[in-house]
């Protein structure tokens, strides 16, 4: 296989990068041509705050060729997208060495150790001996749960924050709601550490289906459905990992689904956006920072 790599602009590389692509190009990545260097510029800014267009000034297209592919063919597809195409000092096409694309992937994933009690285990590393077994009398939990579509790896700090306050927090046998559910994992985690009902939510169809499916790989039934699709009632935990703007416009509606007594936790929040977020949620029950870790927060709060 080859790499046809070629400069752009940034007012360039969305159009030319989808141009590529139609034109027959694998893959396409941007980069910044002034990568390491003085020169290198920061451009993917906290959630929220990135910008428009993901590119630099000065950029570095690099599209993957299919064997047999004609490079002047995808060339001719840029002339005239945002200016002529590259002239030829303006582009080079460079071998990609043979590789197990497969494994050089799933080498990238490995198991998470959540805390004391959670792990969190690609199908890949299934039969490791040296991780616990899961199940055991003391308490330790292993999900199994593969890099996908669906966002919650289990890597991101929100997602740990919020593992670690359920495993601390469950009793056993309470109802639970995992509102924004992604791949499930909080919702598989919950039902692992001995919850009862669970339930999974999310806008995407796509998040649905995965937790669905992950469920049934950890041999846990939960049930998830879009937001219209959510019977009336309330649980006796609520979890939300999500992110602070959204989190404020659904104040009222999760605020409802947390039955008396019961918990509502939060998380994919900045610490600056703490007080804002625990301000939109005053009015039906009071929300304070219970852990944070790398710049972000899990909020959680008791309704009466």
């Amino acid at each position: 296989m080859r790499e046809l790599v070629l400069s752009c602009r940034r007012d360039q590389a969305e159009v030319w990068s989808d141009a590529l692509l139609e034109a027959g190009a694998l893959s396409v990545s941007v980069e910044d041509a002034d990568g390491d260097t003085d020169q290198e510029q920061a451009l993917f800014g906290e959630p929220g705050t990135e910008p428009e267009t993901l590119a630099w000034q000065r950029n570095r297209l690099v599209a993957l060729l299919a064997d047999g592919d004609d490079p002047a063919q995808l060339l001719a597809a840029l002339d005239g997208l945002a200016g002529p195409a590259p002239a030829a000092g303006d582009w080079l096409l460079r071998d990609v060495p043979d590789a197990d694309w497969v494994r050089l992937t799933q080498s990238q994933f490995g198991p998470i150790a959540v805390g004391d009690r959670i792990w969190i285990v690609p199908s890949w590393h299934r039969e490791d001996a040296d991780l616990p077994a899961g199940g055991s009398g003391d308490g330790i939990i292993r999900i199994e749960l593969d890099p996908g579509l669906a966002f919650g790896t289990g890597s991101h700090p929100t997602t740990h924050l919020c593992l670690e306050w359920l495993a601390a927090h469950l009793q056993g046998g309470e109802t639970v709601l995992d509102y924004g559910c992604g791949s499930g994992i909080l919702a598989i985690a919950a039902r692992l550490l001995g919850a009862g009902a669970v339930r999974g939510v999310d806008i995407d169809e796509q998040a649905v289906l995965s937790t669905t499916q992950n469920a049934a790989v950890n041999r846990v039934q939960v049930q998830a459905c879009l937001p219209d699709d959510l019977p009336a009632g309330a649980s006796q935990i609520v979890v939300a990992n999500i992110l602070s703007n959204p989190l404020k416009v659904l104040a009222p509606m999760l605020s409802s689904r947390v039955s008396s007594g019961g918990w509502l936790v939060l998380s994919g929040v900045l610490e600056r956006q703490a007080d804002e977020v625990a301000q939109a949620y005053a009015p039906w029950m009071t929300l304070q920072v219970w852990a944070a870790r790398d710049g972000w927060v899990c909020l959680a709060g008791h309704k009466d």
